[in-house]
């Protein structure tokens, strides 16, 4: 069986230019009968039912077929037209089915005033009217509907026809010349044929509505220029080919530009001018001599008309200055659309509207290929893992999944298998030169670094790729890395990872792989394990290769001589991961700039190695041991230099990074003032390193120490680094002391001390003032004296910028002995510290009074697992605290009050805390305005929830915006196989069918969480705002994530403040809720996701609307008049 694209909207075909509605009696023998022969007689394939398509009220299935197959629709709207159901019925079945289509809809007043229509009143008030008089309670609902279709109908004069307001015609004008008008207006849009999409244009459905919102067509009072940018290949043209072809009746003009990258190459940017006057103004005999005259004819003959222009594949500034230089070029309401790889030329014209196209996901790419490969539906299921290798080769790339999929149609599974392994080890050269565009275009500075990161460091940090280039290339790497990312060869991660396309990634590493396509040590860059060990082995290395990164399993042995860098007098990066080497290297090239070898096989560097310009070298995982501390300390060195005295000859003054982790022998770092570039030293994990030499302490341009679990260190020199960013001494066990400082430090701002059992800090510890957080963990359970607690919260207020302090297990936070002086507390207050965490501290009542009024501005409080029972009075003073985590105190009975700015409250498992604090916390006036999420233990939900169910989902209906809501969790135990006190949910909403995620929420078991939902955005396109009084159906359920507890009570209120009381509901508005048989019903389509979720029944338990005639008053007879079915809706007027 045949594949049909499953998209063809956005290359429309249709059997109908125009469907014509109309009240029968009213205009068919006359009007509409004649302006159906007008439409006829110009070549317009026109529907007009012949009465016979009429039975009773409802829309036959082959009417709504000829709906469904028709391009425009006329509504003539006649006097009597509301007085019949089957009108107002066939209206409504219109505007459903063009939502989201594009489709154009030209409403023609006939001898009636459009504002009745709109406002409902005259002939078609009278009409609804009587219409409400015939339908009973269970009918409301399709009343609604047609007064929702009528307030519409006046909008389309705006959105379609924008200036031309002649769609209104009375007893004064001639009817002949009102057709005239309308046929013209028909045919104009008619004549114009779609551009071709594609073969079978998958996953645009999305991408296409995204587009659709930034476009914002309905807007007619300004121009919008939106850029489409991504990697070549992944389907931009595509994605502008079929927005265009949606809205494209939007507008007066129409041009669509192709690969002007390639005409402008070709015939210059005149001819690209040349061609867009054509095709918006019909001049073909404008003869452009320069760019200058073009963008002066552009200007004047556009910027009264209402463009749609694409502009496809640019890759120079001057492209868009010539053609599309100013938004005022263009009429109000047009629309520029322009494709590119690199989204810094959009940023540099001004357009701030931009979209980046993604590659396809999974099974959108299989269908494809499917569609490529076989042109058919089913497929044989044996082609199941060659297929879903072809995916997984293209990675989500469209132009990759066509050329093999044509490539290989028709073809056997082993000549799938074989092609497929060919594409592995070289790729295919029709997607090569596509993507190898960007490539040439580069710069070439800027092609080697995307070669080098190409062949060597993809998914490496952003920060060490540029440490590594810069020495490897001399200069910053920060603009070149910049470039790559614009221009779509590479991206940086959410986490700061450098990433590309692995067929991005296979370009780079062809182009290499040609420099020498037989002799791999003849190339610039060597990456691929065999190609290196076979180099390596044989001693095939020569002067070209500039790169090795080799990263294979620690297992793998290297059997060599060690001569092979000899030959290598270019190699400026050597990185050698894992691996087991026979011997050390006997030569290493005096070229290296970065050295890192992990295990370096010898206790020593070779004799003649002098790198002049090494600037990183990493040794971890080594033996190395101290051996040679003695030679260094007396500043000897022998004939054969071992590593540490190799640093102290003077060719070593550029080295900026020396790394020594993990090396388990290494005792003392020695004697390193020979090295006054040094910017990163780091001995992570050395853990029987015990001892530090003073010199370390003394690098001007140090900025980060990392001496992480160097479990036996057990004191640390006096510092005096002024360039000093991060000091990491987190787990070192028998560090006791802080270290002295010896002058200010103003660059530090990390300071790692967690698991540090540091009993003492110096006065010189207020030197850090620019020091932001400071963690000092876990300390063991050890206490400062009270003296000791004087002195360190003085040095505290002395850090201007220290806004967060964590401390694990500090028994007794550092209080002050009553004997201490008090000028020393009172002026130790800080005002800056924001976040305080003290956790598991030992903190009993008598913390508060003292050391609160130590940090008066702090927002965010953290005293979890500690053992007071009373929060003073005192906490309503801070007037800018909005998050308070008091977890785990299970001694807490009392709380003094509530301050006024909190957002955040939790007190889980505080199992002592008294019912009227509960109740103080639950407070209604406390959460009315919004944006609180409170968790307490108990099991009761509010009474001034209207709104309870047992168990989720519940459901509501709203119109317009989703409304703003608090809800309220009463939480059972935890799963059956767990003993976790707390697990992770998600609130989950799904409207029409579609599924909208919130962030996690963690949440303990026998425990009320009540939080409220941020506004949902819904998507705001075109046809969203058309039909702004839709009815939307919610369902609000929780996601649990593997130990997370069950909610066994949930509640909704309604935040009245920010909420339209008359566009919300918790009973169907259409009348008594069932579940239709109607897939495409809202009940349906949210059962179906439910279902998904593990929600099989889809009646919502019973649900109790909580009556408060005394404390609600008018809510509760709006709530009444809900539960009825009875709801009077308001349009506002747009005037």
């Amino acid at each position: 069986m045949a594949m049909r694209p499953s998209s063809s909207s956005f290359s429309y075909g249709f059997s109908y230019d125009v469907f014509l509605s109309f009240r029968g009696k009213d205009t068919r023998y006359g009007f509409t009968g004649n302006l159906y022969k007008a439409l006829r007689d110009s070549g317009i394939h026109t529907f007009i039912d012949d009465q016979q398509l009429q039975r009773g009220d409802e829309i036959t299935s082959a009417l709504e077929e000829a709906i469904e197959e028709s391009r425009i629709f006329i509504i003539v709207l006649s006097q009597n037209y509301a007085s019949s159901s089957f009108c107002l019925n066939e209206l409504a079945c219109i505007l459903k089915f063009i939502k989201g289509k594009g489709l154009l809809v030209l409403p023609v007043f006939h001898n009636v005033d459009p504002s009745h229509v709109r406002h409902h009143t005259g002939s078609f008030g009278e009409a609804l009217a009587n219409h409400e008089k015939k339908l009973n309670t269970n009918n409301m609902e399709k009343l609604e509907t047609w007064k929702m279709a009528l307030h519409q109908s006046r909008t389309y004069i705006h959105t379609c026809i924008n200036s031309h307001n002649f769609l209104s015609l009375n007893r004064d004008g001639y009817e002949y010349e009102f057709i005239k008008r309308i046929v013209e207006f028909v045919s104009s849009k008619i004549n114009r044929a779609p551009l071709y999409v594609a073969d079978y244009p998958v996953g645009l459905d999305s991408p296409v509505l995204e587009l659709k919102t930034l476009l914002d067509v309905g807007s007619d009072d300004i121009v919008h220029m939106v850029g489409i940018h991504g990697l070549g290949g992944v389907g931009k043209t595509t994605l502008a080919i079929a927005v265009y072809n949606c809205i494209a009746d939007y507008f007066e003009a129409l041009c669509f530009l192709e690969n002007v990258r390639e005409t402008s190459n070709k015939h210059g940017l005149p001819h690209l001018q040349s061609n867009l006057l054509f095709e918006t103004v019909g001049e073909k005999e404008i003869k452009l001599t320069s760019v200058k005259k073009g963008i002066s004819i552009i200007q004047h003959r556009l910027q009264q008309k209402k463009v749609l222009l694409i502009v496809d594949d640019v890759d120079k500034q001057e492209q868009l200055h010539a053609i599309v230089g100013r938004p005022d070029w263009f009429g109000p309401g047009s629309r520029v659309i322009i494709t590119t790889r690199d989204k810094q030329l959009l940023a540099c014209h001004g357009v701030k509207r931009t979209y980046e196209v993604k590659e396809l996901n999974h099974d959108d790419a299989l269908q494809l290929l499917k569609w490529k490969a076989f042109k058919l539906e089913k497929v044989d299921p044996h082609y199941k893992y060659v297929l879903n290798r072809a995916v997984t080769y293209a990675s989500g790339l469209p132009l990759a999944l066509e050329v093999i999929g044509s490539n290989l149609f028709g073809k056997s599974i082993e000549q799938w298998r074989s092609a497929l392994n060919r594409y592995e080890r070289i790729p295919d050269k029709e997607i090569q030169e596509k993507l190898k565009v960007s490539y040439d275009a580069l710069e070439e500075d800027e092609q080697s670094v995307f070669l080098d990161i190409a062949c060597c460091f993809k998914k490496y940090d952003l920060a060490e790729v540029e440490d590594i280039l810069r020495a490897h290339h001399g200069h910053c790497m920060k603009h070149h890395i910049g470039v790559l990312v614009e221009k779509s060869l590479i991206k940086i991660s959410f986490d700061d990872k450098v990433t590309l396309h692995d067929l991005i990634e296979d370009m780079g590493k062809e182009i290499v792989r040609k420099e020498s396509p037989k002799e791999p040590g003849k190339r610039s860059r060597l990456w691929f394990p065999k190609d290196i060990v076979h180099v390596l082995e044989e001693s095939k290395g020569t002067s070209q290769t500039e790169i090795i990164f080799l990263d294979f399993p620690l297992s793998e042995k290297v059997e060599w001589d060690g001569d092979a860098f000899k030959k290598m007098k270019n190699l400026k990066t050597l990185i050698i991961r894992n691996g087991l080497f026979s011997k050390g290297p006997k030569h290493l090239p005096n070229t290296l700039r970065v050295l890192e070898w992990w295990r370096y096989p010898s206790q020593n560097f070779p004799y003649d190695f002098y790198p002049k310009e090494l600037a990183i070298c990493k040794l971890p995982y080594n033996g190395f041991t101290s051996l040679g501390l003695a030679a260094l300390l007396l500043k000897k060195a022998s004939y054969s230099f071992d590593l540490f005295s190799l640093f102290m000859v003077q060719k070593f003054l550029n080295l900026t990074s020396l790394n020594f982790d993990i090396c388990q022998y290494l005792t003392q770092i020695p004697d390193v003032s020979c090295l006054p570039h040094l910017e990163n030293l780091s001995f992570r994990l050395c853990q029987s390193l015990f001892t530090i030499h003073h010199s370390v302490g003394f690098l001007d341009k140090l900025k980060i120490l990392n001496a992480d679990y160097c479990r036996k260190l057990k004191s640390f020199p006096p510092i005096m680094l002024p360039s000093l960013e991060q000091l990491l001494l987190t787990f070192c066990d028998s560090l006791e002391s802080f270290p002295e400082i010896l002058g200010k430090m103003e660059n530090l701002t990390q300071l790692g001390l967690q698991g540090t059992p540091i009993k003492k800090f110096p006065v010189s510890f207020r030197n850090l003032t620019r020091l932001q957080k400071l963690d000092l963990g876990d300390t063991g359970a050890q206490r400062l004296s009270g003296c000791d607690a004087a002195i360190f919260i003085s040095n505290i207020s002395m850090m201007p910028e220290l806004v967060e302090i964590t401390a694990w297990r500090w028994e007794g936070w550092p209080l002050p002995k009553e004997d201490v002086a008090e000028e020393k507390v009172s002026s130790s207050v800080s005002s800056n510290v924001q976040h305080l965490h003290l956790l598991n501290c030992n903190l009993s009542d008598d913390f508060f009074p003292i050391v609160l009024q130590w940090f008066a501005n702090v927002k965010e409080l953290n005293l979890s697992w500690n053992n007071f029972t009373v929060i003073p009075k005192c906490i309503k003073e801070f007037r800018f605290l909005t998050s308070l985590t008091l977890d785990d105190c299970e001694s807490l009975v009392e709380i003094g009050g509530i301050p006024p700015n909190l957002k955040y409250f939790s007190a889980r498992n505080c199992l002592s805390l008294s019912s009227s604090c509960r109740s103080m916390l639950l407070n209604q006036e406390l959460h009315e305005a919004g944006n609180t999420h409170f968790y307490l233990p108990g099991a009761n939900i509010p009474e001034w929830f209207e709104c309870q169910s047992l168990g989720p989902p519940i459901s509501l209906w709203f119109r317009n915006k989703f409304p703003a809501i608090a809800i309220c969790l009463v939480m059972g135990a935890a799963g059956k196989y767990s003993s976790s006190k707390a697990g992770m949910f998600r609130p989950v909403v799904i409207i029409n069918g579609r599924k909208h995620l919130f962030d996690r929420l963690w949440i303990g078991m026998d425990s009320t969480c009540l939080f409220d939902l941020q506004e949902i955005k819904l998507d705001d396109n075109l046809d969203e705002v058309l039909l702004e009084n839709e009815w939307k159906l919610a369902d609000i359920l929780y996601e649990d994530f593997k130990s997370a507890p069950t909610p066994l009570k949930s509640g909704i209120h309604l935040l009245k403040q920010k909420c339209s009381m008359e566009d919300i509901r918790f009973t169907n508005p259409r009348g008594k809720r069932k579940l239709d048989d109607d897939v495409n019903s809202l009940e349906s389509q949210n059962h179906q996701l439910l279902k998904k979720q593990g929600f099989v029944q889809i009646e919502v338990a019973e649900t109790q609307f909580v009556q408060q005639e005394q404390r609600m008053g008018f809510w509760s007879r709006m709530w009444n008049w809900a539960r009825s079915g009875f709801f009077i809706s308001s349009f506002p007027s747009n005037k």
